[in-house]
């Protein structure tokens, strides 16, 4: 058997060893050895899908615990928390019940009060935080809920077992239940900002392939494809389904029908990963004129390709919240209202705060860029109805800005076309210009 014979082999069980842990019940534990067993593989090839599943979202590894099925899907479900983590939040160890530690929960309990009023609030799917009362642990767990053990405390044998039978996790840490809530509380808040930005794992799904090319192609091949599919442009990758080019229309123009691509191909292309955020793809595209950009994981082997058209009007009709939560952005804008004058042109109005200074006791320079930032993205919303991606900002500072003093921000469209704009914004107090920005943006064209 040839070179290439061995690797289109390798290649087929890879894929083939993906597809049986997709399948796979989410909670289901995977060994490469007992994989490699099931599936008459070498434990080389098993171990080689696992770490490709691991990365494509579809198994996680704990420490203590193993490598987990998970549910690709939780992005649906940005607000809730895993009970693996919460593990990971509080810096704990397992007691029992690891089969459980992929399910959600939707709520923590504090039991800081009689047991049969805490039972009140406990139901299927939330978590009892607790210090050293067993017998806690054991309702909780009855009634479908995971139990987390502050202070470093452990609990009975007969509770472990009680987990395992409910495949419901019982955690224990060394921090207080104060502490605990706490953080648990912060991580649902950033968890809650980071899920709600669009990625590209929410635009494809990493089975979703479009047409590819090997480097030993031809043109040939690339035009039957081409007829296939109705595109002009595909990923080149190598015997490992790593990417190595891109080919286009244009680059086989004039070519020899038995010429193959890797001598046609642009070499080192610009690539993004599922965890790219939407808005980063399409500033690459527009600034670079890119109109397909392969997804590839961490050994840049590609697991699909995403077009223009598609991050485009995914980012145009990604329905954004009204409020991201406590970003620093929001915050630093909760307290500015919208004003109009006579001729209707726009200002944004409110107090610098105290949150807002720097190391003088006066505005940041780096709040005030922001915020003037701010006011031209509302500003070119406002006009064009429109989607941007900022190129550049000139900033100037005129004067300092004292804390607790009223400031307004007010911006100019100096330039508006149907895919670029230009806008001048100046900060205002007390009647006196105390900084300047010049801003220009690229639109997003409704596609």
């Amino acid at each position: 058997m040839s070179g290439n014979e061995n690797n289109t082999a390798e290649l087929t069980k890879h894929e083939q060893l993906l597809q049986y842990i997709r399948e796979l019940a989410v909670g289901t534990k995977v060994s490469v050895r007992q994989m490699a067993k099931d599936r008459r593989v070498s434990e080389g090839t098993a171990y080689r899908a696992l770490k490709e599943a691991e990365q494509l979202g579809y198994v996680s590894t704990k420490e203590r615990i193993g490598t987990v099925r998970v549910d690709r899907k939780r992005r649906s479900n940005p607000d809730q928390l895993t009970f693996s983590e919460v593990l990971d939040i509080v810096q704990g160890s397992l007691l029992g019940g690891g089969e459980g530690l992929e399910k959600t929960l939707h709520k923590f309990v504090i039991g800081a009060m009689e047991l049969g009023e805490m039972m009140g609030y406990i139901d299927a799917g939330s978590l009892l935080i607790v210090g050293n009362r067993e017998s806690a642990h054991r309702v909780a767990l009855e009634h479908g809920a995971g139990v987390l053990v502050t202070g470093g405390f452990g609990t009975s044998e007969e509770v472990k077992t009680l987990a395992d039978e409910r495949q419901l996790p019982i955690l224990t840490c060394r921090h207080d239940t104060f502490t605990v809530a706490s953080m648990i509380n912060r991580a649902m808040y950033d968890r809650l900002i980071k899920r709600k930005i669009a990625m590209i794992a929410d635009l494809m799904e990493p089975s979703d392939r479009q047409g590819t090319l090997k480097q030993s192609a031809s043109v040939a091949d690339f035009l039957k494809l081409s007829a296939e599919t109705g595109s002009g442009r595909f990923p080149v990758t190598d015997e490992w389904n790593r990417v190595v080019g891109m080919i286009t229309a244009k680059d086989t123009a004039g070519a020899a029908a038995g010429q193959t691509v890797d001598k046609l191909m642009t070499r080192r292309p610009m690539t993004v990963t599922l965890n790219t955020p939407l808005a980063a793809a399409a500033h690459r595209m527009l600034s670079e004129g890119i109109e397909l950009l392969p997804v590839v994981d961490r050994q840049r082997k590609l697991v699909g390709s995403v077009s223009r058209t598609q991050v485009l009007r995914a980012l145009q009709f990604t329905n954004r919240p009204a409020q991201m939560g406590e970003t620093f952005d929001a915050l630093m804008w909760s307290g500015f209202t919208e004003r109009r004058d006579e001729e209707n042109r726009l200002s944004f109005a409110g107090p610098a705060t105290p949150q807002m200074s720097g190391p003088l006791g006066t505005i940041s320079e780096g709040v005030l860029a922001a915020l003037m930032q701010q006011a031209a993205a509302r500003a070119i919303g406002d006009l064009l109805k429109r989607e941007h991606i900022m190129d550049n900002m000139t900033t100037y500072f005129l004067r300092t800005v004292p804390i607790d003093a009223s400031i307004s921000f007010v911006p100019h469209i100096i330039e508006a076309s149907r895919r670029y704009v230009k806008v001048e914004i100046e900060a205002v107090q007390d009647g006196d210009v105390v900084a300047k920005a010049m801003m220009t943006a690229q639109t997003i064209d409704p596609v």
